[in-house]
């Protein structure tokens, strides 16, 4: 049975959102993602696995490499669920501007 976790989980990380960041450019090898990285090669291996189970990133071997790539689709879900957030917040700073506004025009 295949392991799914939270897509929230994967972009919890630092290093994970970097990851997918490099990914967003170009497919790239473990190696090459890895060499971005302070980290030991093992550990961002860890994250490239958590990124899968998540299905945020997708992996195909081409000769003895394997490429990394982002899944556009499931990143287009996440912004979905993250644009109810921007418009209530686009709400409350319009309010906030709103009041600015009025103390402003009160002052003598």
């Amino acid at each position: 049975m295949k392991l799914r976790r939270d897509p929230f989980q994967a972009i919890a990380d630092p290093t994970r959102r970097a990851i997918l960041l490099l990914l967003a450019a170009q497919t790239m090898t473990a190696g090459s993602i890895a060499e971005n990285f302070e980290a030991a090669r093992p550990t961002i291996s860890k994250h490239l696995q958590v990124l899968q189970e998540c299905e945020l990133i997708d992996s195909n071997q081409k000769g003895r490499e394997v490429f990394y790539e982002i899944k556009v689709d499931k990143m287009k879900e996440i912004d979905q669920w993250l644009e109810q957030f921007r418009k209530i917040w686009e709400c409350r700073f319009g309010q906030l501007d709103n009041l600015i506004a009025k103390l402003n025009h009160k002052k003598p």
